[in-house]
């Protein structure tokens, strides 16, 4: 037939079947993580020891309908408009080196069919680990105790560690600003206005919505309650990748630091 013998060999580089198994491969990371950007969805398939390109990885999330960014609101939780002494910026040039060097508190709203209920969070600054949470329909001082206590219990921190939150009110209270003192914490707040002088927590909670609260429907109270837990702990503080921390888990990158404090290198999160 006149043809050449590499035409006899030749394959075509439309792979249709190595497409599907990319697609199914892709699919099963946004099943377990269906908040993930095609960067977090990359680094998971190379952690389960696929070596898929990000651009490939984005052009199927595309082709696929996997990009869509839900709808959001927006509810006020910060109330700085109070007569309670308000503390400098303390973390705003801190080198943090390790855990229990500074916390960083929030608090934020999460709807129901009808009415809000609201979180009060407490990150360890270090591995963004999340070592104290509440939930209420109250957004008070109560609140954020209940969750300060919970860090307190989990974590027994030492004397001097820094206590970053905004101006609120509900942080900035007697009962609050007095349990801090009893606890040998040293108090920080941010900038009025200024998200961005707390901007571990801030970016918690667009994690937090993009990632489970936007993509649930919760009619109750009790339907908070049961799926909350389970992403704080389970999925965002034991498998959930940290872009900040190289693409591993906050649970994960604390005990690598743990692993490494008796080496002459020092595992050094980004401020």
């Amino acid at each position: 037939m006149n043809l050449p013998r590499s035409t006899y060999y030749h394959k075509s580089k439309n792979r249709p079947d190595g497409e599907q198994a990319l697609i199914a491969r892709i699919g099963s990371v946004i099943e377990e993580f269906p908040g993930y950007g095609y960067r977090r969805v990359s680094k998971e398939l190379h952690r389960r020891g696929f070596r898929d390109n990000h651009k490939k990885v984005l052009r199927v999330m595309k082709q696929q309908g996997l990009t869509r960014k839900p709808k959001r609101r927006w509810v006020r939780t910060t109330n700085s408009g109070h007569a309670h002494r308000v503390y400098p910026n303390l973390a705003q040039n801190l080198l943090v080196t390790g855990p229990n060097q500074l916390w960083v508190a929030d608090i934020t709203y999460i709807a129901l069919l009808s009415g809000f209920v609201y979180l009060a969070v407490i990150l360890d600054r270090f591995a963004r680990r999340v070592v104290g949470y509440a939930l209420s329909r109250n957004i008070d001082t109560a609140l954020c105790l209940e969750a300060l206590r919970m860090a307190l219990a989990l974590r027994r921190p030492p004397k001097g560690i820094v206590h970053h939150s905004d101006r609120g009110v509900q942080y900035a209270s007697c009962d609050y600003v007095n349990e801090l003192f009893a606890n040998g914490f040293r108090i920080s707040m941010a900038r009025k206005g200024n998200p961005y002088d707390n901007a571990a927590a801030e970016s918690f909670i667009k994690t937090l919505k993009a990632e489970e609260v936007y993509l649930w429907e919760y009619r109750t109270m009790d339907d908070v309650q049961n799926r909350l837990p389970y992403f704080i702990e389970d999925v965002y503080n034991r498998k959930r990748l940290h872009s900040a921390l190289g693409y591993v888990p906050p649970m994960e990158f604390e005990e690598m630091f743990n692993l490494m404090k008796s080496c002459p290198a020092t595992l050094t999160a980004s401020v």
